[in-house]
């Protein structure tokens, strides 16, 4: 392990409760540690920049959907990264393509996308759709009902005294 500077390690002790250990055991538990670093900006990144917390679900299948596609979309970005350009903020530093965030292929994606051919299909032209021809009138108008009373009922009091008067 490399340490920045001119500096020695300090000794670091890890715990665990597992008995009988083998040394391969030992070993993948070392490093999985080191790896938490990498793990815990993933989960950042998945809650914060990509949404994977932020709705709030009535169904756990719905719930499972959404993840699998937050990891799509993760995935995605990781995949985009030779096509990206560096879009970095002021103060950080210039990386290779190779390791660029996702977090910051994400800010070129709108780039991308330019440049990437489409599956779809090229867009038709705007025209009526096929249910009723252009400039065609309306043969069966659709049949109109009055609003008023149906049935004639009998005048009120005040109507009949308005009557007389």
């Amino acid at each position: 392990m490399h340490l920045p500077g001119e500096r020695e390690a300090k000794p670091l002790w890890l715990w665990s409760s597992a008995t009988g250990i083998n040394t391969a055991h030992l070993d993948r538990i070392w490093r999985t540690f080191l790896r938490r670093f990498d793990l815990e900006h993933t989960f950042r990144l998945l809650k914060g920049t990509l949404g994977w917390t932020a709705p709030q679900f009535r169904a756990p299948d719905t719930a499972d959907l959404w993840t699998w596609l937050i990891i799509v979309a993760h995935t995605q970005l990781r995949l985009a990264r030779p096509l990206a350009a560096d879009l970095r903020r002021p103060w950080e530093r210039p990386l290779p393509t190779a390791k660029l965030t996702p977090a910051r292929v994400r800010r070129g994606f709108r780039n991308i996308r330019a440049k990437v051919l489409t599956p779809a299909r090229v867009p038709k032209p705007s025209r009526p759709g096929p249910g009723r021809p252009a400039g065609s009138k309306n043969r069966r108008p659709a049949p109109h009902h009055d609003v008023g009373k149906t049935v004639k009922r009998e005048p009120t009091l005040q109507a009949h005294l308005a009557a007389r008067s």
